[in-house]
């Protein structure tokens, strides 16, 4: 050190000519290194302080603790957007079926309204067709305490009847020609329609008497157990087909 020292005064005193006997004499004092000190200290190393009160400590909480980022403070980083949590698909409620695109929910058929033979007690003779209108169900009588019963349609508030009647006619996919009282309240209603698998009275149609009343097939068999017509009584399609192949015309029917 000392050598190095005396190399910096002999090349000040070529510089300088009044520099070598300033230099001698301050040499005489020089015995230990001189050790220079800064004008102003350094600014000691940041202490990093967890706050108590600090939110959303998540993965930019561990780089503050444990990284090497420059800085008097942690400064939080913007959280990135959270992603939805995970909806498992609805399931159709119980009672509705699951629509095709763009039709609208329908309500499942009940099952206690499918064919099934049960105990009949009535009066009624064998080969009676009896329509419960209440409770939408339709027996036909097989004798022995037996009766088949079918699920049905009734008519709305309004629409409802009873009495007895026979069958006085059958058609397979018959036509449907509205009443005029039916135009009345529907306009929009065609004036006639062919019989097919569009049309509203179905596979089979059972007329009653005179009447403009039919027991007779539906294109709609979601409104099985419902108050729905004008006063006919409807049935699903493979249930009129059922009931049309095991009544002849002349059948009596007593609507309660």
């Amino acid at each position: 050190m000392k050598r190095m020292y005396f190399a910096l005064l002999a090349s000040a005193c070529w510089l300088s000519p009044g520099f070598p006997q300033a230099a001698a004499n301050e040499a005489e004092f020089v015995t230990d290194p001189v050790v220079l000190h800064p004008a102003t200290p350094p600014a000691p190393a940041p202490v990093r302080v967890a706050s108590a009160d600090r939110p959303n400590m998540g993965g930019g909480f561990i780089e503050f603790l444990f990284g090497g980022g420059q800085g008097q403070g942690y400064q939080q980083r913007p959280a990135y957007p959270q992603q939805p949590a995970y909806q498992p698909p609805m399931m159709p409620q119980q009672g509705m079926v699951q629509p095709i695109m763009g039709e609208p929910v329908r309500p499942a058929f009940d099952p206690k309204y499918e064919k099934q033979l049960v105990e009949y007690d009535g009066k009624e003779s064998v080969g009676t067709i009896v329509v419960d209108t209440p409770n939408k169900f339709l027996y036909l009588v097989e004798g022995k305490g037996k009766a088949l019963r079918y699920g049905i349609g009734v008519g709305r508030p309004g629409f409802a009847w009873s009495g007895i009647k026979t069958i006085s006619a059958k058609k397979e996919w018959p036509d449907w020609t509205p009443p005029a009282e039916m135009i009345a309240r529907r306009p929009d209603l065609p004036r006639h329609m062919e019989g097919g698998p569009e049309n509203p009275l179905g596979a089979r149609a059972m007329y009653l008497g005179s009447t403009l009343y039919r027991i007779h097939g539906s294109n709609e068999p979601w409104t099985i157990g419902t108050n729905v017509s004008s006063g006919c009584i409807r049935m699903r399609n493979e249930d009129v087909i059922d009931l049309y192949g095991r009544v002849n015309v002349g059948t009596k029917v007593v609507v309660i």
